[in-house]
């Protein structure tokens, strides 16, 4: 891969870049650079309309490949935080739906839960006309 492909400048222990936010929005770059920041010293700043300016700086010695690759690297996140966003942007709806479905869940017990509750406390209470049930046991008496 050479550097026109990225259209990166490689400096000293620096490389950058002009992102178009037609191709990637703002919210992407920023998602990206985030990454990155563990790696490398990250500046983000506004070119002409709609460019987005980034410039990463090693932290210590790096070779003119190592920035590169550094640079290819950024390209790569890029792309998989632009598909993150379309696939949260896509499920939105249906992530919502299970959100909801799990708070009302969690609002307390279910009906049937209600309804077994109220059997074993049927149960519990005493029979005042004494009528056998056939899975208990005789009373000798």
């Amino acid at each position: 891969m050479s550097q026109n492909d990225l259209n990166v400048e490689v400096g000293e222990r620096r490389v950058g870049f002009t992102i178009d936010e037609s191709i990637y929005e703002l919210d992407v770059v920023m998602g990206a650079a985030y990454l990155f920041i563990d790696r490398c010293y990250v500046f983000l700043d506004r070119g002409a309309d709609r460019q987005v300016l980034v410039s990463l700086r090693a932290r210590g010695a790096a070779s003119a490949d190592d920035l590169e690759a550094l640079g290819g690297q950024f390209s790569n996140e890029l792309l998989n935080q632009a598909l993150r966003k379309q696939v949260g942007e896509s499920n939105g709806r249906l992530r919502e739906y299970i959100l909801a479905r799990a708070l009302f869940a969690a609002e307390g017990p279910s009906t049937i839960d209600k309804l077994l509750a109220e059997l074993d406390a049927e149960e519990m209470a005493s029979d005042d006309l004494d009528i056998p049930v056939p899975w208990e046991k005789p009373t000798s008496g």
